[in-house]
């Protein structure tokens, strides 16, 4: 694909978005480049004095920026519905949510304040139930798109029917691409969803291929790991803003449809331009797309309402 980067989004004046994960990494520079192309953006965060801190230096920046800095703990059933509660208050709707914001690697088994397992509970379980709570703001936009982060982890995943939450043989990397795969699943069902019904939501994912974030920091692996890991990355992978470039393709473009995925179009989708990704095996059946939907919602006690 030719070269792109967010100097190519359409102009965003009057679009409203939410970005979760928004204070570092793709989410901040997601944030940074929808509020330059005009866009009002709500910082979804869990630490809300680190994402005032960003929104007064994106406001040094560009001083016409629009940002909104809400507390969101993905970790925190509770918290999902008190922010989608203010976002029904304060915004007319929403025609992007980008759900962005993850946990991987973690090399002992923790769990959120509902007891999933951290890394399937925040990456995948967490914006399940967000999205479902935000529709009716969603449905109240013109052309509403719901992207969400998904990775090249997630063709090594598979997802673990009879203990997703990992009680018994907990291991980081099995928890962690298991909870990306669910996140392209998701996505495609979600679409799918939205096709059999006639909605006008389009729902998208994406990834960043190999980006150079604080991500491997925030593992806990020992430190001879990250610094293996963080050498690999600047060798062979490409910067946070350019890993965001497939994200935000997803949320601008007119051309990126739903049920697409996003990454980037390099070897092995490591680095490049932002192209249509290539889907795993098994992240191609849709009968284990409406399995793991079944299993979310018993989880979550969260059923969808219609898309239309």
């Amino acid at each position: 694909m030719a070269a792109w980067n967010s100097a190519d989004i359409p102009d965003q004046t009057g679009r409203i978005a939410i970005v979760t994960g928004a204070t570092s990494g793709l989410g901040l520079w997601c944030v940074r480049s929808l509020a330059a192309r005009g866009a009002e953006v709500v910082l979804a965060v869990r630490d809300t004095e680190k994402g005032e801190a960003t929104a007064r230096k994106l406001r040094s920046q560009f001083p016409l920026a629009r940002l909104h800095v809400l507390e969101l703990n993905l970790a925190s059933l509770a918290s999902v519905w008190h922010f989608a509660v203010r976002i029904s208050d304060t915004q007319p709707h929403v025609d992007v949510l980008l759900n962005n914001a993850g946990l991987g690697l973690q090399p002992d088994r923790r769990v959120t304040e509902d007891g999933f397992e951290q890394q399937f509970g925040v990456n995948f379980l967490g914006h399940f139930a967000l999205t479902a709570r935000l529709l009716p703001s969603l449905l109240h936009a013109p052309a509403p798109r719901v992207v969400t982060v998904a990775s090249i982890a997630h063709r090594r995943g598979r997802i673990l029917w009879e203990d997703p939450n990992q009680t018994v043989g907990y291991s980081g990397r099995t928890a962690y691409n298991q909870s990306k795969l669910a996140c392209l699943m998701f996505a495609l069902e979600l679409a799918a969803r939205a096709t059999e019904q006639h909605s006008r939501l389009a729902s998208l994912a994406a990834h960043p291929g190999l980006a150079l974030t604080g991500f491997l920091t925030a593992t806990g692996l020992p430190g001879f790991m990250q610094t293996a890991g963080l050498l690999a990355t600047r060798l062979i992978g490409q910067s946070a803003e350019a890993g965001s470039w497939p994200l935000l393709y997803a949320a601008t473009m007119p051309d990126a449809a739903n049920g697409d995925y996003w990454g980037p179009d390099g070897f092995k989708e490591i680095r490049g331009n932002p192209a249509h990704a290539a889907i795993a095996r098994s992240a191609g059946n849709r009968a284990d797309w409406q399995r793991l939907w079944k299993t979310a919602e018993k989880l979550t006690g969260q059923a969808y309402p219609p898309l239309a």
